[in-house]
């Protein structure tokens, strides 16, 4: 019975897993048309949005923080940082008390122009999602959450390191 019980979450793990990895080339698509509808490098629009979205939930970003969301080193951060700053896309402020930290703040234009690219979008995922109860949206915020934070564990653990080849000499035993 407990193998069988393990199975079958297995099974519905993978179909999970499966929807989300199509809606993550859903996500990457539509920030590839976002970043060609803009004009911008899709790593560029990748920033402003992420930008915009960090700022509208009240939590700007910091450089270092944007970077870590994007992954770019911190010199190609501050390259892309000049590039979106000098078209207009994102300011830099001093807003803290400590004024070494800088915050991101997006262009009046971005949240605009994300508006009229992605509100299509979020009318028909309201209309979607108006059809399930509130209750099991919730549900499924909670799951999401703690997928997230299992996954962010996961990569926290895992850091950096690369595979070893089986053919390495620390996996050869003697």
């Amino acid at each position: 019975m407990e193998e069988a019980t393990r199975d079958g979450v297995a099974a519905q793990r993978e179909r999970l897993m499966e929807s989300l990895r199509i809606y993550g080339g859903h996500y990457a698509e539509l920030s590839r048309r976002f970043a060609a509808w803009l004009g911008l490098h899709s790593t560029d629009a990748t920033a402003v949005l992420e930008i915009a979205a960090a700022e509208e939930r009240g939590t700007p970003l910091s450089p270092a923080r944007l970077s870590e969301r994007i992954s770019l080193s911190t010199g190609a951060t501050t390259a892309l940082l000049n590039r979106l700053e000098a078209a207009g896309h994102i300011t830099r402020f001093r807003e803290h008390s400590d004024r070494r930290i800088i915050t991101l703040r997006s262009g009046g234009h971005i949240q605009e122009r994300a508006d009229e690219f992605f509100g299509p979008l979020a009318r028909r995922l309201d209309t979607a999602m108006s059809h399930y109860p509130p209750q099991l949206l919730e549900q499924i915020e909670s799951f999401m959450t703690d997928l997230n934070s299992t996954m962010d564990t996961h990569l926290a653990e895992q850091g950096t390191a690369t595979p070893r080849s089986p053919d390495s000499p620390g996996d050869r035993t003697p």
